[in-house]
């Protein structure tokens, strides 16, 4: 299990490889050389759905140690460039992403529901978004669309049910339940955790009851967030030199999230990011090297994004660590963090 990981991402480099030699490599480095800056542009976009993802994560966080939208927007940053560059089954970034709301005050049980809320409320949206591209192929199907489209729907009927399950299963306390289940195995060893698990549960439920936070989350920061993406993939597709509309750009980011998704344990999504190009863009009357070369540009904006996520997630970290020191030092000198702070204003 533990090379499992880095063997799907051999796979995909060599699935990836494969596909752009497959289809003419010369034609797919082409249009890419003749898109220029302009992919770079493209990449660049990723700032805004990352910011609606900052936005509509915050308001899933109560309380006066909430970050601000600019720290949350960090966290976004790291949390996606670990999940989409590192190994870790699309969940390591969660996992970074708590450590790191701790540090800055936040209560575990407030960080750790917010994240489940998030994800919970992103995978139903992706479902909806998902929906809607399939019944946009469908709506304007030719023969061999139709064929995908109904694998596509396919899909989503078998993985609608434990999508469901995943987002309700908060009312059942799995954190709690789990928990006992752990400590009872262990002899007792884990009870201080079982407090700390209810509370967890408790904190989600609440960020359930918040119908309105939970509506606009999934009704207007959510569509804001695909639409910002969609906007990376119509601005690239320009510069490649092929206009399609908006729409159609909508279509493609849905539906190549929804493949990406179910291939979390493949880092990057290497080689089905790039398949799935070429299966949706075609259904929609794309060529192949066009289709590479947008998955290029995909690729464009990893490097331009997440490469820098992964240098701004070992400098949190090693700030974190020499905050940690510093407060240690105070204590130590058996002075209080916070008159040594108050000393320091006064000074």
């Amino acid at each position: 299990m533990k090379h499992l990981g880095r063997l799907a991402a051999l796979a995909g480099l060599v699935a990836s490889l494969w596909l752009v030699l497959h289809d003419n490599p010369g034609s797919v480095l082409g249009l890419m050389r003749a898109a220029g800056a302009g992919l770079v542009l493209a990449g660049l976009v990723h700032v805004l759905p990352m910011l609606a993802n900052a936005r509509d994560w915050q308001t899933l966080i109560r309380g006066a140690n909430r970050p601000s939208l600019a720290g949350m927007l960090q966290l976004v940053w790291i949390r996606e460039s670990v999940n989409s560059m590192l190994p870790v089954a699309r969940i390591g970034g969660e996992v970074v992403a708590f450590r790191l709301m701790r540090r800055r005050g936040l209560r575990g049980s407030t960080a750790a529901a917010s994240l489940v809320g998030d994800m919970q409320l992103t995978l139903i949206s992706q479902l909806m978004f998902t929906m809607v591209g399939i019944g946009f192929l469908f709506a304007h199907a030719e023969s061999g669309t139709l064929r995908i489209a109904g694998d596509l729907a396919w899909g989503i009927v078998v993985l609608t049910p434990l999508l469901v399950l995943f987002s309700l299963v908060q009312h059942a306390s799995p954190f709690e339940r789990l928990t006992r289940m752990l400590n009872h195995a262990t002899s007792g060893k884990l009870a201080a955790l079982v407090g700390q698990s209810a509370q967890i549960d408790q904190a989600i439920k609440l960020i359930w009851r918040r119908r309105g936070v939970v509506l606009r989350y999934l009704f207007f920061w959510q569509p804001v967030q695909c639409i910002a993406t969609a906007l990376e993939i119509w601005v690239a597709l320009y510069f490649l030199g092929v206009h399609v509309s908006f729409v159609e750009a909508v279509v493609i980011e849905s539906l190549i999230q929804a493949v990406s998704s179910a291939a979390f344990f493949v880092p990057g999504g290497l080689g089905v990011q790039e398949g799935g190009f070429v299966l949706i863009g075609g259904a929609l009357g794309l060529d192949p090297a066009t289709c590479l070369a947008l998955a290029g540009a995909r690729r464009i904006r990893d490097l331009l994004i997440f490469v820098p996520g992964l240098f701004a997630w070992q400098l949190a970290e090693s700030s974190g660590k020499s905050h940690a020191h510093l407060v240690g030092a105070f204590s130590s000198t058996g002075t209080p963090a916070a008159s040594g702070a108050s000393d320091a204003e006064k000074s």
